[in-house]
């Protein structure tokens, strides 16, 4: 196949040697998962701050008061949803800050267990998902010839 008087194989090309993007549908769902957790943790993080009746159930049981974990939640939250935006640019960094945003949420979610199970370990597992989606990305895959 000639192109241009350009004389190129026409068995192969550079742009046919790769296929598809393996686990793309992966980071996605973990960028939109990763954002609605961060979003989550920022309204947490307001309501703890405003001394919400929202925590009724138990306010000492954090780590000094209701609002420095106000302060902790909220920070967080920012930070997911900084990683959150950051994972669409499609930057490998990118994938890796929010691994870490998404463990230290799930240590953090781990903390609220006996205050709100049922909560925290949901909010565990979506953590996990997201872990497991920005690692199995593995770039392009190349086609079966």
């Amino acid at each position: 196949m000639a192109t241009y008087g350009i004389r190129t194989s026409s068995t192969r090309s550079d742009v046919d040697e790769y296929g598809e993007y393996q686990g793309l549908g992966w980071i996605t769902f973990a960028g939109v998962m990763l954002g609605l957790a961060g979003l989550w943790n920022v309204l947490d993080g307001i309501l703890a701050l405003s001394n919400s009746k929202f925590y009724g159930v138990n306010k000492t049981y954090v780590f000094s008061d209701l609002r420095t974990w106000g302060w902790i939640v909220l920070f967080l939250g920012i930070l997911e949803l900084v990683a959150s935006f950051a994972i669409f640019t499609g930057s490998e960094v990118a994938r890796w800050f929010g691994v870490a945003a998404a463990g230290v949420n799930a240590i953090g979610q781990l903390a609220l267990v006996p205050v709100y199970p049922f909560w925290a370990l949901m909010m565990f597992s979506v953590d996990v998902f997201v872990i497991y989606g920005l690692t199995v990305y593995g770039g392009k895959k190349l086609k079966e010839v």
